[in-house]
C-alpha cells in the first residue's frame, strides 16, 4: 500500500509539472502566438485571461461535484482539459477558439486541485504534508518551461514544441495513473463522524478561511507583479531590480521544503501560518523602508521563503480537516476565492500606481497584516491558539 501510495503521489505530482508549463506558456509565447493569430499583444494578453475565467466559472462547480464522484475522475478531467488546450492552441487560428481554450486551462486547473488536494488529505498525515510538495511540483514545471521556450528560439524552431512537450507529459502520465486506486472519498471523515460532530462549526472560522485565501494570494501576486518596478523607483538598478523576484522564487522553493520538513516534526500548523505571515510582512516593511541593496536582497529571498512557501495549501488542508465530508467543496470555496484575487489585485494596484508605485507596492503591506489577522481569528475561533508552543 506504501508503494501504491507512492506511485500515485508521483503522478499527481506529474500533472503539477503540466499545471506549471500551463501557469506561463501563453504568456512565454506571446510573441510567437501574436504571429499566428495575427493579432497585437493587447490582443494575446486578453486571451491569457480567460485562464482566470475558467477558475472562477469552475472552482465551485468542480468543489462540489468531486464530493459527489470520483476524485479520479476530476484528476483525468483536468488532465484532459490540459491535453485539449496543449494541443489546441499551437494550431489555433481564430482567438475566439484560443479564448475558449484558455478557458478550458482554467477548468483544467480547478479540476486537478479538487481531485489532488483531496485525495492527498485522504492519505492521511503524510498525504496531508503531500499537498504542500504540490506547490514545488508546479515551480519546477515554471523553471523548466521558460528554459525550453529559450532554447526553441533560439534554434529557430517551432514554438508549438513547448506545448507538444507540455500535452506528452500529459499523455505518458495518463497511463502511469490509469492502474492506480484512489483512497475512498471522506473515509477518515466517516470513522470521525461524531468527534466531528462534537465539534463547533463557528461561523467566524467558516467565514475566515475563504477571505484567507483571498488574502494569502493576493499577497504573492502583489509581490511579483510590482517589486520589479518598485526596486527601480528606490533607486536600485534594472538587473537588481529582477534579481529581487529571482531571489523570491528561490526562497519559495526552498520554503515548500523548509515547510515540509516542519510539518514531519508536528509543530503546530497555526503556529506556522501565524509566523509565517508575520515574517513576511515585515520583510515587505523591510523592503518599502530599505535603500540597501544587500538588506532588500534579503527581504526578497525570505518574503518568498515565507509568504510563498506553501502556506496557502497548509491554510486548505486546515479548512478541509473543519469540513472532513466536504473537502472538495472547501477546496472549491477556498480557491475560488485565490482566483477572485488573481482578478482584482491588477485593478487594486493600477489604481494605487496613479498615486506612486511605493503606494502600489506599499499595500501590499496592508493585505500581510489582514492575512495575519485572518489566521490569528482562525486561530482563536477554533480554540488551536492554546496549542501552540
Amino acid at each position: 500500500m506504501q508503494i501504491h501510495k507512492l506511485r500515485l503521489s508521483i503522478s499527481l505530482y506529474l500533472n503539477y509539472v503540466a499545471h506549471g508549463f500551463g501557469l506561463l506558456i501563453l504568456s512565454q509565447n506571446m510573441t510567437a502566438l501574436g504571429q499566428a493569430w495575427s493579432a497585437p499583444l493587447k490582443v494575446v494578453s486578453f486571451v491569457i485571461s480567460g485562464v482566470g475565467i475558467g477558475r472562477l466559472l469552475a472552482y465551485l462547480i468542480t468543489g462540489y461535484l468531486a464530493d459527489k464522484m470520483s476524485r479520479k475522475f476530476f484528476v483525468y478531467l483536468g488532465m484532459a482539459c490540459y491535453l485539449t488546450f496543449a494541443l489546441g492552441i499551437p494550431f489555433s487560428k481564430n482567438i475566439y477558439i484560443a479564448y475558449g481554450l484558455a478557458i478550458l486551462a482554467g477548468i483544467a486547473n480547478s479540476a486537478l486541485d479538487a481531485g489532488s488536494y483531496t485525495t492527498f488529505a485522504e492519505m492521511g498525515t503524510n498525504g496531508s504534508r503531500g499537498n504542500i510538495l504540490i506547490k514545488a511540483a508546479a515551480s519546477l514545471g515554471e523553471f523548466i518551461l521558460p528554459l525550453l521556450v529559450a532554447a526553441l528560439h533560439k534554434r529557430g524552431l517551432w514554438f508549438g514544441y513547448a506545448f507538444m512537450t507540455m500535452a506528452a507529459i500529459l499523455i505518458v502520465n495518463a497511463f502511469l495513473l490509469l492502474p492506480l486506486k484512489f483512497p475512498k472519498a471522506n473515509v477518515a471523515a466517516k470513522g470521525k463522524k461524531e468527534q466531528g460532530t462534537a465539534k463547533p462549526r463557528q461561523w467566524l472560522t467558516t467565514i475566515c478561511f475563504p477571505l484567507y485565501g483571498y488574502a494569502s494570494m493576493a499577497f504573492m501576486i502583489w509581490f511579483t507583479q510590482w517589486i520589479t518596478l518598485f526596486g527601480q523607483k528606490q533607486g536600485f538598478s534594472l538587473t537588481t531590480s529582477h534579481l529581487f523576484l529571482s531571489l523570491y522564487s528561490i526562497g519559495s522553493i526552498i520554503g515548500v521544503f523548509c515547510l515540509f520538513a516542519l510539518l514531519g516534526r508536528d509543530v503546530s500548523s497555526y503556529a506556522i501560518l501565524i509566523t509565517m505571515n508575520v515574517i513576511a510582512s515585515l520583510m515587505v516593511l523591510i523592503l518599502l523602508l530599505s535603500h540597501n541593496s544587500l538588506l532588500s536582497e534579503f527581504a526578497s529571498f525570505m518574503f518568498g521563503l515565507t509568504a510563498a512557501s506553501g502556506i496557502m495549501q497548509m491554510a486548505l488542508n486546515a479548512f478541509m480537516e473543519f469540513y472532513p465530508e466536504r473537502k472538495g467543496l472547501a477546496t472549491g470555496v477556498f480557491y475560488f476565492f485565490g482566483a477572485i484575487a488573481s482578478f482584482t489585485v491588477p485593478i487594486i494596484t493600477g489604481i494605487l500606481s496613479d498615486i506612486s508605485i511605493k503606494a502600489a507596492f506599499g499595500g501590499d503591506l496592508v493585505i500581510g497584516i489582514i492575512a495575519t489577522c485572518l489566521i490569528l481569528l482562525i486561530a482563536f475561533s477554533s480554540k488551536k491558539l492554546s496549542a501552540i508552543k
